[in-house]
């Protein structure tokens, strides 16, 4: 009798430890230590936005409306950073008791707001500050056609709080409503149901049904025309860029079927994509139907549109499944590039994503020699507790945790681990999830009569790179690495019609000590410095900075580094200078960039460069 009363607690343990809670906030690993909201006391679950757009003051006016949730509670707390808060009220109209609490370096302040039983609706009137870090503010002259001012923000990871009032943790999903007054020359876009051309009233109105986290709440406001692609996508641009943005994303439409294809229906409507002018910090943010998207990516030949089909992936990873915490990021961004290189791979084939597979195991193999092999922020599960969560924001996210994907697809066989990956999107969607509540799931799927004993702490617990990991190959990076061998030994080296990524290989496999006379050779050869293919022309700033070649080309990288915000090229830049004792040079560069850059960047520039803001 013992025995079955054993056998049968044992099978209830089991159960429940499988079994995912209904009160998810309540677990540890729900716990967002980047937020000081408390949602399973009270939560947001409707934002109506109602802002003023004031391009001479370089503030936003006006009020957040949220429907909220609660049993009783006595308060429920937001988050906000260097807002000015002018009162707060309820769905009567009744004044709200409030208190903004000590200001924290990285998280701004809590917000406080008394309830009562019946309280259902607050409303809270407020103004940003002109240096409000999600938002940049750019003159005419920072813009691509330099006939109008622009605006435009950027939320990731914990920077909508500087713009809006709201529980900024992505384990917060909301639906929400805007209307935008803006000046009558200029568009206003959001990440939600968007105009495709001016109107005279200036007052724009969104909505956007399905419930988001609030770092995907985002804005744009200037001189915008729109251009259809497909039934379902399209561009916005400056005038200027329309034509060759249309020409650059033309097999837009085609990666959207291919991705549903893949893992599923698309489940937002539409999917747009902006050109923002080149101060934008990343090369790409997912805002759910409307991509925010550097001009870096427009070389004119669709060399670069992985980045395209990589934010088109996190319509399903990321923004369908959310990290519940920032310490799980990288279920966001490693199902993202996995996805994303399988999206390549059915349009332009095998060769194509395995060469981008290459590259971005150089980039981990790069970051992991950086932060240490053994250091924990080269662990997938991170702990940012008292740091900005922009600390985790490295290639360990998106390439270890693509190649973890990998490895469990090359254990299972892609038949099955598309199913698995499909049904995850499928169960999980408009939901978020812990790096813990991934592993029961993985668990009771995919791992549920595992024959293969594979070890996933060693992946996801633990530092560097697996033993396990299944390194890509490239027939056409085999041919490049015969052209770097003959330019090393003073060969006759040929002209080529290589893609990006061959060049990008290329001058990543020629030696930091290579004789400068071959490095001018090269770049007499194929012009590297005066390249218009951003990504070309970064590498070879950067070994060129790396190998004292930098002598030769240091006017063309300064026009780089004052003209490109995207911090992806500005840190290497800076650092290479920085390492080889140009701290000087660097910083010159710096004080004429800086006003050009995003707070994104400029924070991280900043502590780079120990630079002390005049």
């Amino acid at each position: 009798m013992k025995q079955i009363i054993f056998l049968i607690f044992t099978i209830f343990l089991s159960a429940c430890k499988n079994k995912r809670p209904e009160n998810q906030e309540l677990m540890s690993d729900r716990i967002d230590t980047h937020s000081f909201s408390k949602p399973n006391i009270a939560k947001t679950t409707h934002l109506d936005l109602k802002l003023n757009v004031d391009f001479d003051a370089k503030t936003l006016k006006g009020s957040a409306g949220y429907e909220i949730e609660h049993n009783n509670a006595s308060e429920i707390i937001l988050d906000l950073r260097n807002l000015k808060i002018d009162r707060i009220i309820d769905q009567t109209g009744e004044i709200l008791e409030f208190k903004i609490g000590e200001n924290h370096e990285n998280l701004g302040s809590s917000l406080a707001i008394s309830l009562n039983n019946s309280t259902r609706y607050i409303n809270i009137y407020y103004e940003t500050q002109p240096d409000a870090a999600a938002l940049q503010w750019l003159e005419p002259n920072q813009t691509t056609d330099k006939r109008l001012p622009f605006l435009f923000t950027q939320g990731q990871a914990i920077l909508t709080r500087t713009w809006i009032p709201c529980q900024d943790s992505p384990g917060v999903r909301i639906t929400y409503n805007a209307e935008l007054k803006v000046p009558d020359n200029m568009m206003a876009v959001m990440s939600a149901n968007n105009p495709t051309e001016k109107n005279k009233s200036g007052i724009y109105n969104f909505s956007m049904k399905q419930p988001i986290p609030s770092y995907l709440i985002a804005m744009a406001v200037g001189d915008l025309v729109f251009g259809k692609i497909g039934a379902r996508t399209g561009v916005y641009s400056e005038p200027s860029m329309l034509e060759k943005s249309l020409y650059e994303f033309e097999d837009m439409e085609k990666m959207l079927v291919s991705a549903e294809a893949l893992y599923g229906p698309y489940l937002w409507e539409k999917y747009d994509v902006i050109v923002l002018p080149s101060s934008f910090p990343f090369g790409g943010m997912e805002n759910p139907r409307l991509t925010f998207a550097t001009p870096t990516i427009i070389a004119g030949d669709k060399s670069l549109t992985s980045l395209i089909a990589h934010e088109l992936a996190h319509s399903w990873s990321g923004n369908l499944v959310t990290n519940a915490t920032w310490n799980d990021f990288w279920l966001n961004e490693g199902f993202t590039v996995y996805f994303e290189r399988r999206i390549m791979e059915a349009i332009y084939g095998k060769e194509y994503a395995n060469m981008l597979a290459v590259l971005g195991y150089q980039d981990l193999e790069n970051t992991v020699d950086h932060i240490g092999h053994t250091h924990s922020d080269t662990h997938l599960k991170l702990d940012l507790k008292g740091r900005d969560p922009d600390d985790g924001m490295t290639d360990i996210a998106y390439e270890k945790g693509a190649y973890f994907l990998m490895m469990l697809e090359s254990k299972f066989g892609r038949e099955v681990f598309d199913k698995f990956v499909k049904d995850y999107f499928e169960k999980h969607k408009f939901q978020t999830i812990t790096t813990d509540e991934f592993i029961r799931y993985l668990n009771t799927t995919l791992l549920k009569d595992d024959k293969h004993e594979i070890d996933i702490n060693a992946w996801i617990f633990e530092p560097g790179i697996p033993s396990n990991v299944t390194i890509p190959h490239s027939d056409k990076f085999q041919k490049v690495d015969q052209s770097v061998k003959d330019l090393l030994d003073n060969e006759p080296i040929s002209e080529h019609n290589w893609s990006t990524h061959e060049w990008l290989h290329f001058i990543r496999k020629i030696p930091e000590n290579t004789n400068l006379e071959i490095l001018k050779k090269a770049d007499q050869k194929f012009n590297f410095s005066n390249s218009k293919n951003a990504e070309i022309a970064a590498a070879w700033f950067e070994l060129s900075i790396q190998s004292g070649y930098n002598k030769n080309n240091i006017e063309q990288i300064e026009t780089f580094l004052i003209s490109i915000g995207r911090r992806k090229f500005l840190t290497p830049l800076y650092t290479a200078l920085k390492d080889k004792g140009e701290l000087d040079t660097a910083t010159n560069i710096y004080k004429k960039a800086r006003k050009n850059y995003h707070a994104v960047s400029t924070q991280t520039i900043d502590k780079l460069l120990e630079y002390q803001v005049q």
